[in-house]
């Protein structure tokens, strides 16, 4: 039986599920989307790791949002969801100009490898359509024994490498949303703190 991780570049993802369903949020849940992938294999599998790589708010800058990230954090964390979050980087301009994640891409890519070349999973599914992360899936692909298997949204930017169909895409559509959507307010003054 194959021991699968899925990795989240979640900006990435929730940015995606908007442009491709028109929807407002696209907040998921991590845990019940990579169960939904694993399920999905034509291999016998158990996923083993779920692994969510994203930026995080300064509180002193942006309290409501620092706060609803560690929230949702906490909540996926309580699932088993390892987190790993960066603290976003803020420009001179700001607030006119957004603050953005830095070294999230470099974090996953990173993990990928690392998980990949020890031997602790016999599969990989990264959940993205950044292309920044195609040389550390060029790298699990062509040099370990790790199976390596992409995801997106359909109607979303499907990666490859250059020249061919591969790695494996398992593409979720609409009702896979829907069923893995969470539609938590969790800048909501009345959720419990953590």
């Amino acid at each position: 039986m194959d021991r699968v991780a899925v990795f989240f570049d979640y900006q990435n993802v929730a940015g995606w599920a908007k442009r491709c369903f028109n929807v407002a949020d696209g907040h998921i849940w991590p845990k019940a989307t990579a169960e939904l992938l694993v399920s999905r294999r034509h291999r016998p599998s158990q996923l083993v790791d779920t692994r969510v790589y994203r930026g995080r708010p300064n509180p002193a800058r942006q309290d409501v949002s620092a706060r609803a990230n560690d929230r949702q954090a906490a909540d996926w964390e309580a699932t088993g969801v390892t987190v790993v979050r960066r603290n976003l980087q803020y420009p001179p301009q700001w607030p006119d100009v957004p603050a953005s994640e830095k070294g999230i891409d470099v974090a996953l890519a990173v993990d990928l490898v690392k998980h990949a070349m020890k031997g602790s999973i016999d599969a990989a599914i990264v959940f993205t359509s950044d292309k920044d992360i195609l040389p550390a899936i060029e790298l699990v692909y062509n040099e370990t024994p790790c199976h390596v298997e992409l995801a997106c949204w359909r109607g979303g930017r499907r990666l490859h490498i250059d020249g061919t169909q591969r790695p494996w895409c398992h593409f979720l559509a609409e009702a896979d949303f829907l069923r893995v959507q969470d539609p938590t307010d969790y800048a909501a003054p009345d959720l419990p703190s953590i």
